[in-house]
């Protein structure tokens, strides 16, 4: 399977895992884009044969860092996703979903950084713990020890809105 073929096949996981990074849509759009941008451009540094989805997770989360720092130096600020999400919206099941997906938003935007992503790899993104451990360039204990956090203070938020 030709590269572009497969990075095609990964938009989809690749658009999810930006959203549990930036969650305003169009952050992670802009997130997605860049990511596809680098790896185009360092296409020849993936090794055939090697996990093209972990490569790709890496260096979106080295996009997302590049853009968190110019972001805090900037002083940036953006409106949140819940200010939009419900506008020319009148079926009561989606309306309901949304709710759903944006109370699981916000408690997973409550996490911190390192939990949210071991979070996202795993649970949303399906990575094996070693796969995410990986990526995140952290020994397998420590991705588990933050998943285990991350999935605690997930179903305290949850189930305090539920």
């Amino acid at each position: 399977m030709r590269f572009e073929d497969e990075l095609i096949g990964l938009l989809p996981r690749l658009r999810r895992f930006a959203r549990s990074l930036a969650f305003a849509p169009a952050d992670a759009d802009d997130l997605c884009q860049a990511t596809i941008e680098r790896a185009l451009k360092s296409r020849d540094q993936w090794q055939p044969g090697t996990r093209l989805d972990s490569w790709m997770y890496r260096i979106m989360r080295n996009a997302w860092i590049d853009t968190a720092r110019a972001s805090k130096r900037r002083g940036e600020t953006f409106v949140a996703a819940e200010a939009g999400e419900s506008i020319g919206d009148a079926g009561d099941r989606a309306i309901e979903a949304r709710v759903e997906l944006g109370n699981v938003g916000r408690a997973m935007a409550m996490l911190p950084p390192d939990q949210r992503e071991a979070v996202a790899l795993v649970l949303v993104e399906g990575l094996a713990y070693k796969e995410a451990a990986m990526v995140l360039e952290i020994p397998m204990g420590t991705l588990t020890s933050r998943l285990v956090r991350g999935r605690e203070a997930l179903m305290r938020t949850l189930g305090e809105a539920a």
